[in-house]
């Protein structure tokens, strides 16, 4: 099945990316590749060339095409925002670029294209060292960034609808270890659903990720170095990471790190969305930590990709997949630490905070002491809760809610 065979509109996104339509703003849509940046943009052009005036115009631009090849700097980008708009001045122009990064300075036209009024701008982004330092010279105050994030599980499910790969008879539990196994990327769906063809989709979105946004970008000198620490990383998802420890693992192995040199990899790594950093937060101190953080991957099909898949990995896979949920809904997350004890996640939501642990089975009474203890801990009466693949799971104990997590990833519960 083609990539244009069907395009499912990600109401997720495009509902609150809707509030923005139309306001002098830049509106910035950032992520890792391929997540599906670049179909929400059409999907957003295709909308506002049913909502627009006759005089209204719409350009989108993908740096990425060689139709677009000639535009490499930011006057091309200016005379081409021009040029379409001229046909007819007196209306607005919505201006879509896709890896605007590509664009040499292009934060100096979409500045300018602001202050002169009658552009609607909407840009995307796989490199967020270079958008932040950009959008922060030149358009701070008037911008703003929307996280793009893989399909939940409940977009996975849609997706897998659409493509005929599910039907009434599939279970809820057969596409869940599909989910956990591939991830969440939308291509996915658009390729024969095998172990070998999505397999290597996956190994070239993150050779691209490497090669593209990180080895090229930074001018990375030892790319053998950084393709260690990045698979350390995926190894390490869930588990307290310093990079003391990856420059004392790399020296086991007869390999040679600076501490500063493993930081610089592991910014490089951050900054294309591949990973993504949890920071621990002292509940009782009210304060976050500068040691220990936890890294998640930014998909966790790329874990499949370059480790393949383990029984053994449930446990660290459910926590990625619980965070990146959160975050897809709008939640700040710390990894929490409350005395001698760790919370998996603090979400901080705009009307309260939650404490959430991740478990796969409480099956054993000493799994279900170890994950109540630390929520336990706590003295505040936020809510606690524990998300598990328990079936049937609800109801509480000692105040903590016990939550099934397919019935949370499905919105059937909520939290």
């Amino acid at each position: 099945m083609s990539i244009e065979s069907f395009e499912i509109p990600r109401t997720l996104y495009l509902e609150p990316i809707g509030k923005w339509i139309g306001t002098p703003v830049v509106k910035v849509l950032t992520g890792m590749r391929r997540v599906g940046k670049s179909v929400l943009l059409r999907q957003i052009a295709e909308h506002a060339r049913e909502r627009g005036s006759s005089a209204d115009r719409v350009l989108l631009i993908s740096t990425e095409r060689l139709e677009f090849e000639h535009i490499r700097t930011y006057r091309d980008l200016n005379d081409a925002a021009h040029q379409a708009r001229g046909a007819s001045p007196g209306g607005r122009l919505t201006l879509l670029v896709d890896e605007v990064q590509n664009i040499e300075h292009w934060e100096r036209t979409a500045a300018s294209l602001v202050a002169e009024g009658g552009y609607d701008i909407f840009l995307t982004g796989s490199n967020a060292s270079l958008l932040a330092s950009d959008l922060a010279t030149r358009i701070a105050g008037r911008y703003v960034e929307l996280s793009v994030f893989p399909l939940t599980f409940a977009e996975f499910v849609e997706f897998r609808k659409a493509a005929g790969g599910a039907t009434t008879a599939t279970s809820e539990a057969g596409l869940f270890r599909s989910f956990m196994r591939y991830g969440g990327l939308p291509g996915i769906h658009h390729v024969a659903f095998t172990d070998e063809h999505i397999d290597q989709y996956l190994n070239g979105i993150y050779s691209t990720i490497i090669l593209r946004d990180v080895l090229e970008r930074n001018q990375v000198r030892n790319p053998r170095l950084l393709e260690d620490i990045g698979r350390f990383l995926i190894d390490s998802i869930g588990a307290p990471v310093s990079a003391k420890r990856i420059a004392d693992y790399l020296k086991s192995q007869r390999r040679s790190a600076t501490v500063d040199t493993v930081l610089d990899y592991i910014g490089f790594l951050e900054r294309s969305y591949a990973f993504k950093r949890a920071r621990r937060f002292d509940i009782r101190g009210k304060r976050h930590l500068e040691v220990q953080d936890k890294f998640y991957l930014g998909d966790i099909g790329l874990r499949y990709a370059r480790m393949g898949y383990r029984d053994d990995d449930i446990a660290p896979l459910l926590e990625n997949v619980v965070f990146l949920e959160l975050l897809s809904r709008g939640f700040a997350v710390s990894v929490g630490k409350v005395g001698p004890y760790e919370v998996d996640f603090v979400a901080e939501g705009r009307d309260a905070r939650r404490y959430i642990q991740v478990c796969y089975r409480m099956e054993t009474a000493e799994t279900r002491e170890r994950e109540l203890r630390p929520l336990r801990s706590i003295d505040d009466n936020y809510p606690k809760l524990i998300l598990s693949l328990d079936d049937p799971a609800g109801g509480d104990a000692e105040g903590i809610r016990l939550v099934n997590l397919m019935d949370f990833l499905l919105h059937r519960v909520e939290i």
